[in-house]
């Protein structure tokens, strides 16, 4: 066997569980930015009708699923895109980790993915799948560093990851600079935008306010809606681009299903209940960020996203990430997991109902 893959990153987690397991009421799970917080009403009853099941659905997306991300991008973003423009995806996991392969048979002379540093692992992983070179970028005060892209991987490169909010640190991209840079060297830049409706600094923000010439804009309706588990979302952005990823797409079979696409439809069309969750993850971000900087952990409130970076003073992300656990149950995934130079620290996800988050602020308070 040639290829062999690397164990999945949370796999790794195990040992972490065992310790927090210790504690009467159990560990809270914070190591997996999974909603667990209802989806609307509304949706349950759209997916129970089962509209779309017998046949088999559009890959590229219905004209009602297409229709309500392109609303929803000019309501959120006040960005125009023609329907065409924009393509269904089957979670936005599955099209950062097949997107290389597809761009490297569009052009085989380059072989470089560029991503952050610090970022998700499946942008390094989409460059394995691929058969390519994974190259990471430096960040900056939470941006990308362009300046440190090597001219010779400019020129080899296929597609600049960017991911704003940023997974793990909450960091905002200068998305303007990014698609600037893209368009000077000729490299597409997709970025990666499923955490924008939680930025706390400021309002929302997509690349495609920038023009959508050489980049695609993803996005998902799994943290916007609690919706992760029908795997659903959708790209856009430059013409050309798009329509070949919906060719190639549709001869892989990927589809979203019919009745899932009736649903993202809905969902799309309303955002009272993202404010209700946006609520919510800010309660929680606070409560938790005061509950660690009252036991000595460095937690600043992130720029956006639904997760926690913390350091603390003479650990690395693995040791802190131990002692979490034995002190208060808590489960978090350190740094390392998204690059070296997260290796300091570790990433908490907010994610778990408040009644679970008081319980490890009360464990906490006994430590401070």
């Amino acid at each position: 066997m040639s290829f062999v893959p690397a164990p999945y990153p949370y796999e790794r987690l195990d040992g972490l569980k065992k310790i927090a397991q210790r504690h009467e009421g159990g560990p809270v799970d914070c190591s997996i930015g999974t909603p667990i917080d209802a989806p609307p009403d509304f949706v349950i009853a759209e997916l129970a009708k089962g509209i779309g099941a017998r046949g088999y659905p559009a890959s590229v997306g219905s004209t009602e699923y297409r229709e309500a991300a392109r609303a929803w991008l000019e309501r959120r973003f006040a960005v125009t895109v023609d329907v065409e423009q924009l393509a269904a995806c089957v979670g936005t996991k599955e099209f950062v980790a097949s997107l290389a392969q597809y761009l490297h048979l569009r052009s085989p002379e380059r072989d470089t993915v560029l991503y952050p540093a610090l970022s998700y692992p499946t942008y390094a992983m989409s460059s394995t799948l691929a058969g390519v070179r994974a190259v990471p970028v430096a960040t900056k005060g939470g941006e990308l560093d362009l300046s440190s892209i090597s001219p010779e991987d400019a020129e080899r490169a296929l597609v600049l990851w960017s991911n704003s909010p940023s997974n793990p640190s909450g960091g905002l991209e200068d998305l303007e600079a990014v698609a600037s840079w893209g368009r000077t060297h000729d490299v597409l830049v997709a970025s990666d935008e499923c955490y924008a409706e939680f930025t706390w600094f400021g309002r929302p923000r997509s690349i495609l306010e920038h023009g959508d010439q050489g980049v695609i804009a993803v996005h998902s309706i799994s943290k916007r809606s609690n919706l992760a588990g029908v795997r659903a979302g959708f790209y856009a952005g430059d013409p050309e681009i798009v329509a070949f990823l919906r060719l190639v797409r549709q001869h892989a079979g990927l589809m979203v299903p019919g009745p899932v696409q009736a649903v993202v439809a809905l969902a799309y069309g309303d955002d009272v209940h993202v404010e209700v969750q946006r609520e919510r993850y800010r309660a929680r971000l606070e409560l938790l960020a005061n509950a660690l900087r009252a036991s000595g952990v460095d937690a600043p409130l992130p720029d956006g996203a639904f997760y926690l970076w913390c350091s603390m003073r003479g650990m690395d992300g693995w040791r802190l990430a131990e002692m979490l656990a034995e002190v208060s149950g808590l489960i978090v995934s350190p740094g390392e997991l998204y690059g070296e130079p997260g290796a300091q620290f570790v990433r908490v996800a907010v994610v778990q109902p408040d009644e679970r988050l008081e319980l490890v602020a009360s464990r906490l308070s006994k430590l401070a």
